[in-house]
C-alpha cells in the first residue's frame, strides 16, 4: 500500500493543502489512516484518494477512464474548431465595419451580441 502525506493528496487532487484537508473534515475525502507516519504526520492510503470522487467543479482527471478521456478529447477538438469560426467571425466583422455595415446587421448575420461585436472592434489595449 502506497502511504500519501495530506500534501500529495491535495497535489493529486490538484488543489491547495488546506482545501484537501477541508474536504476531508466534511467527510469528502477518505479519512486519514490510524497511525501517523514516523515523523508524525497523518498518511492516506494513496489508491483511496485516487479512487475517491473529488468535490468540486474542478475534479481531477486521475481517475478517468479510457471513454471520459476520449470525451474530453472530442470537446476540445470542438472547443478548437469554435476558436477558428470566431476568427472567421471577427475577420468578417472587421471586413463589415470597413466597408460600412452597420453593427445591429452584422451582429445578427454573425450570431452575436451587438455588444460581443463591439467589443471585438475595440482596438486592443497598449501597455
Amino acid at each position: 500500500m502506497s502511504l500519501w502525506t495530506a500534501d500529495e493528496c491535495a497535489q493529486a487532487w490538484g488543489v491547495r493543502t488546506p482545501t484537501f484537508l477541508g474536504y476531508v473534515s466534511r467527510g469528502q475525502a477518505p479519512a486519514p489512516l490510524p497511525d501517523a507516519g514516523p515523523d508524525g504526520r497523518r498518511r492516506w492510503d494513496a489508491d483511496a484518494v485516487r479512487g475517491w470522487p473529488r468535490p468540486g467543479a474542478g475534479r481531477s482527471r486521475a481517475g478517468a477512464t479510457e471513454e471520459a478521456t476520449a470525451l474530453l478529447d472530442r470537446m476540445r477538438e470542438v472547443g478548437e474548431a469554435m476558436e477558428e469560426l470566431r476568427s472567421r467571425q471577427r475577420a468578417l466583422l472587421v471586413e463589415g465595419r470597413d466597408r460600412g455595415l452597420e453593427i445591429s446587421a452584422m451582429a445578427t448575420a454573425l450570431g452575436i451580441s451587438r455588444q460581443t461585436a463591439y467589443a471585438w472592434l475595440r482596438p486592443p489595449p497598449t501597455s
